[in-house]
């Protein structure tokens, strides 16, 4: 097989017909050749497989009803007519070949035994008289070999008797892979049921229906026995009237199919089939999380508060005809994976997509409610998991871009657990960073506080593209995951009730009880992510969720709403609060459990350092040697940048290093930082770096007057117009410190992830810490989620309970005694 060009540029598939398998140019076999065809719009040409052995292999058992692919019959001169298919038109040049036009493209078949038969395949003869009429020219075994290829190609099939049916409808349905004179009487004996739902008539989709073709009916409440395929048209796809539907589908067994004719995007499908796919409350879930300041907005007023209808009658009729049509597709027997996805179309730009869904395992509707239950109740086990990607900002399991082809699929913006990530525009060129949705760990009480702060969106940072785009993905699905589905398992109990095994929530946020008794004024003054609780009463129920120890084997007890992020927070009447400290996706559940470790090292290095204000020594960068360090560290010197870092490792022995960047030469210096964390002190420092990267387009646009910033958030734009290194000494290195190197923290790599997991639970271990570990996978996302919690290490945010922040700097010799409560630094960290 070759390939040419013909007309407007559509390709050619062009196959030998009869012939034995030839080698192509440069020795390789025609037969492979022809693999490379392609037909117009990218779909790959009909390939034709090798002649059979003998004519008997050529000729398949006849079906009961012709399928595609399969050889005609060779019956009597009385049996069917076989033809190429009415979507074809057989152009015969010859001493070439034989084009085959269709509107999908042309196929060309060159040979004898093609310019023989397409003659005889005009559909006035049955298989028997074009047999007997090629024999005469070919011989027998080639005439079957030819045909069957032919027929396995779908280029041939039987053809009904002349019905004065539309040819152009025949050959649709013929070009779709379906018995193109059959399908219309098909149609014309289907039912179809039409329901309404909102402010939409059913009207026009009947009439619509009527256009393609089939019986439409119009339904209200349970429907007719009779319909096949039950529409229901509705103006928002969260309409609660579509869960009666969804449950009387489900318990009926029919299919059914949504849409949404109105406003700018037109929305159709999927095509819902019980006990085969998803089902609406697996879309409902998904939907949902594209709507949070919608959601925000209603749960403020009290009531739905749905956009303005924006189409026109033309709009509307498009829409109403594509799901006629898309109907008349089903039922006519026309099956492809759009069918399981909703397909937008933008009216406006007339862009089209398809957004595929996928059944969720764990759905209340049609799945298994119990599996999210069971699979926290099951022991941690970390698995042998050998390190395939090094370098960048980790060592993982998998490489990025094997993470992104198995996980890409869940950034969409309909059907997907985030919207697209994309590159961060404020960000210049030498840095890689991505957005990927709303952070659905912060706390939200109004709609300012969903936009305010570094860290309102998720987002992703890296060494390259693609590295930084897995991470936005990963922070993304971390986020989803950590959020309350109400499948979580839970026991209401007391502390006091559950005994040792529960852990006590004071020993997480580790609060001071003076900030317990200043909260409200506290609280009125800062943002909601540092805002103090109510004190925690050992007596009151409430819910707890199991967490299993690493340190200890058993399963021990937190308050779920410490574990799990909840979508709003009004008035902080509740004791406890999950944040995102310690929550991490990976690519496996020990990529997972380490990236959540590193976090509560590196936060609680950075809370000794900050509120201690010590002061630490300086990194010599360029005893790393590399390259990328020192490219970010040039492209921040070409903005006017300086740019250092801090060796703030603890007790702990993990490297943790500070990247931190001021501008030079003005009144505001606009400092920020980034920190790392990892066993390889060269890994720390990329992530530090990438991190300080991540959060610095913020201030980039930023005015001599104080304008510019990427933020209204009035504590960020204190710091960053007033703080100077001259005020706050402790970010700069310490003088008379010597500074760390990259030989200054021996590092030997470990094969093997389960061995780091090892290692650092005989860490703790040797700390007097323990090390719970709650696997927040979700089923229908499959992405490996953890939330690590390590009583006792400090979260850098505002958390002055007695413990390591006091005592861990004496240890270390940093500070001759304990900083008094009263002298700690009174900016609270704000990351």
């Amino acid at each position: 097989m070759v390939q040419a060009e013909t007309g407007a540029g559509a390709p050619v598939a062009h196959r030998r017909l009869g012939a034995p398998p030839a080698a192509g140019r440069g020795g390789r076999p025609a037969e492979k050749a022809a693999a490379a065809a392609q037909t117009r719009g990218g779909d790959p040409a009909p390939i034709l497989d090798p002649a059979p052995e003998t004519e008997a292999d050529a000729r398949p058992v006849p079906p009961a009803a012709p399928e595609p692919g399969t050889a005609p019959d060779a019956g009597a001169d009385t049996g069917p007519r076989v033809g190429f298919k009415s979507h074809l038109r057989p152009e015969i040049v010859p001493g070439d070949g034989v084009y085959l036009l269709s509107a999908r493209g042309t196929t060309a078949l060159s040979g004898r035994p093609a310019q023989v038969l397409a003659p005889l395949l005009d559909g006035s003869r049955s298989l028997a008289e074009i047999r007997r009429e090629a024999s005469r020219e070919l011989p027998p075994e080639q005439v079957g070999a030819a045909l069957a290829r032919m027929a396995k190609a779908n280029l041939v099939g039987y053809r009904r008797a002349d019905t004065g049916a539309d040819a152009a409808s025949e050959a649709y349905w013929d070009l779709a892979g379906l018995d193109g004179g059959a399908a219309p009487e098909r149609l014309a004996q289907a039912v179809v049921g039409v329901q309404a739902l909102g402010r939409v008539d059913a009207g026009p989709l009947v009439a619509a229906c009527g256009t393609a073709g089939l019986t439409a009916v119009p339904v209200t409440g349970a429907g007719d026995s009779s319909e096949e395929l039950l529409l229901v048209v509705c103006d928002d796809y969260l309409d609660p009237a579509l869960a009666a539907i969804n449950t009387r589908r489900l318990a009926d067994g029919r299919p059914w199919l949504l849409v949404k004719p109105g406003g700018a995007d037109v929305w159709i499908g999927p095509v819902f089939r019980p006990g085969a796919g998803p089902c609406w409350t697996c879309l409902e879930r998904r939907l949902r999380g594209h709507r949070r300041a919608e959601s925000c907005l209603s749960s403020a007023s009290g009531v739905p508060t749905p956009p303005p209808e924006a189409s026109t009658p033309i709009t509307r009729g498009l829409g109403m005809l594509s799901a006629a049509l898309e109907a008349a597709k089903w039922l006519a027997g026309h099956r492809h994976a759009g069918q399981d996805a909703v397909w937008t179309l933008d009216t406006l730009t007339m862009a089209g997509r398809h957004h595929p869904l996928t059944r969720r395992p764990q759905c209340p509707s049609c799945g298994d409610p119990g599996l999210v239950d069971r699979q926290v109740r099951r022991p941690v086990r970390p698995a042998s998991r050998p390190k395939q990607a090094r370098g960048g900002t980790g060592e993982r399991a998998l490489s990025a871009q094997h993470v992104w082809d198995r996980y890409s699929g869940l950034a969409d913006p309909v059907t997907g657990i985030t919207g697209a990530i994309r590159r961060d525009p404020r960000s210049p060129a030498f840095l890689q960073c991505y957005l990927a949705g709303p952070n659905l760990a912060l706390p939200v009480d109004s709609l300012s506080t969903a936009r305010a702060g570094l860290r309102a969106q998720a987002g992703g940072k890296g060494v390259t593209d693609l590295e930084a785009r897995v991470s936005a993905l990963c922070e993304s699905v971390e986020r989803y995951c950590g959020s309350r589905a109400g499948d979580e398992p839970v026991v209401v109990d007391t502390y006091r009730g559950l005994g040792e095994a529960a852990v006590h929530p004071d020993s997480c946020q580790l609060f001071h009880p003076r900030q317990f008794r200043d909260r409200e004024r506290w609280n009125a003054a800062h943002p909601p992510f540092q805002h103090v609780p109510a004190p925690f009463d050992d007596g009151v129920p409430l819910e707890w969720t199991p967490v299993w120890s690493l340190t200890a084997s058993r399963h021990r007890y937190l308050p779920t709403d410490l574990l799990y992020y909840r979508p709003f927070d009004r008035g902080g009447s509740c004791p406890v609060r999950a944040d995102s400290n310690g929550a991490a996706a990976g690519a496996s559940l020990e990529d997972a459990i380490l990236q959540g470790f590193f976090e509560l090292v590196e936060r609680d290095a950075v809370a000794l350092w900050w509120y201690n204000r010590t002061r630490q020594p300086g990194v010599a960068l360029d005893s790393f040697a590399d390259p990328w360090v020192e490219q970010v560290r040039q492209g921040l010197a070409a903005l006017g940048r300086e740019t250092w870092a801090l060796d703030l490792t603890s007790d702990l022995g993990i490297p943790v290093f500070a990247a931190v960047s001021r501008r030079a030469g003005g009144p505001a210096e606009d400092i920020m930082f980034g920190f790392g964390a990892h066993f390889d002190p060269a890994v720390a420092l990329r992530r530090a770096m990438a991190e300080l990267g991540q959060l610095l387009p913020v201030t980039l646009g930023a005015a001599g007057d104080g304008t510019g910033y990427a933020t209204s958030d009035p504590t960020l734009l204190s710091w960053w117009t007033r703080a100077t290194i001259a005020t706050h000494p402790y970010l700069a290195p310490g003088p008379g410190l010597p500074e760390t190197t990259a030989a200054g923290h021996p590092y030997t790599p470990r094969g093997d992830l389960r061995e780091d997991i090892a290692h650092i639970t005989a860490l703790a271990r040797a700390k007097n810490l323990e090390v719970l570990v709650l696997d927040q996978t979700r089923p229908d996302v499959g992405m490996p989620v953890v939330k690590v919690v390590v009583p006792g290490l400090r979260h850098f945010w505002a958390r002055f309970a007695p413990g390591r922040l006091y005592d861990v700097p004496v240890e270390l010799g940093r500070l001759d005694a304990p900083t008094p409560y009263q002298d700690l630094n009174p900016v609270p960290f704000f990351l």
